[in-house]
């Protein structure tokens, strides 16, 4: 097998985790939360969103997070921005990077927003330049790529109509999001090959959902076709709100243990991000969705 020595991993339990909660957690609590990340060793995290706190509760006070944190320089901590509002939300706070989304399915970004994919991220334009302006950095991301509910099989040309929207807005790092949980392992490695090989200018991101159990075998196919930068989430949790049966994020700490068990290296303790999984479940009172929880490190089993 072809795989790199190291990898990097954003956490983006406080976002994508967090975001369809019942339970609202406190900032004392998610601080709680990030000092343990940053003490495992997490370089990138998504600390939240800078959305309505009326459509997305849980993500009010990523404000407040940022400015608690706004000592903290050797972490890059993003936020998912929609719009103008949420971009001068991120600048008065003291976010120094922001991300933005697009559906790869055409079917379902017209009937939320009644605008194509590449309609979509033309519209970012302004955003990107107000973000520029104020010297933060911008990604974006691709939902869907691999499939949606809506079309199926997302065409290839589709996602790189939206990837050539990224790059005549200025934007050079994207992520390809399974936010569906359909991706297979061949497909993964079909197209991160060919977007590798496309837009080599791009800095490449994979987000995958374990929705049925395929993220990590879809984290190793990325990783044959030469990408090394992966979102997870400690104790798997999260989730797709507006896909039907849609499971969390491809946990963590599962995540850095097969690394681990590869000769990869992460720079993340398995043993500090098992505890940060176990206190994340604690607050929100329910089972993660995490093997290692579960059964702990292969190593352990070995007197």
């Amino acid at each position: 097998m072809k795989l790199p020595l190291k990898v990097s991993l954003c956490e983006v339990g406080l976002r994508d985790g967090l975001q369809s909660e019942p339970k609202i957690l406190d900032t004392l609590e998610k601080l709680k939360l990030v000092t343990g990340l940053v003490e495992a060793g997490f370089k990138v995290i998504e600390l939240g969103s800078f959305m309505s706190p009326k459509a997305v509760p849980q993500m009010a006070d990523t404000d407040e997070l940022y400015r608690q944190l706004n000592n903290v320089t050797d972490v890059e901590f993003r936020a998912l921005v929609a719009n103008k509002k949420g971009v001068q939300r991120a600048i008065d706070c003291g976010c120094r990077k922001i991300k933005l989304n697009v559906s790869a399915s055409k079917g379902h970004n017209i009937a939320n927003i009644n605008k194509t994919p590449e309609q979509t991220v033309a519209g970012f334009d302004e955003n990107v330049s107000l973000a520029l302006k104020n010297r933060l950095e911008v990604s974006g991301s691709i939902s869907m790529p691999f499939g949606s509910p809506w079309e199926g099989v997302i065409p290839i040309e589709d996602v790189e109509s939206i990837v050539e929207s990224y790059l005549n807005v200025g934007i050079k790092e994207i992520s390809l999001s399974d936010a569906s949980g359909m991706a297979t392992p061949n497909q993964v490695y079909d197209m991160c090959s060919s977007m590798k090989m496309k837009y080599p200018v791009v800095k490449w991101w994979l987000h995958f959902h374990n929705t049925r159990g395929m993220a990590i075998a879809n984290i190793v196919a990325a990783m044959e076709a030469g990408i090394t930068n992966f979102d997870s989430s400690i104790g798997g949790f999260g989730g797709c709100p507006f896909v039907p049966g849609a499971a969390g994020n491809v946990s963590s700490e599962d995540v850095v243990h097969m690394m681990e068990e590869m000769g990869i290296k992460t720079g993340i303790d398995v043993i500090k991000l098992l505890d940060i999984a176990m206190f994340m479940q604690d607050l929100l009172g329910h089972e993660a969705d995490s093997y290692l929880l579960k059964a702990g490190r292969s190593k352990d089993l070995i007197k």
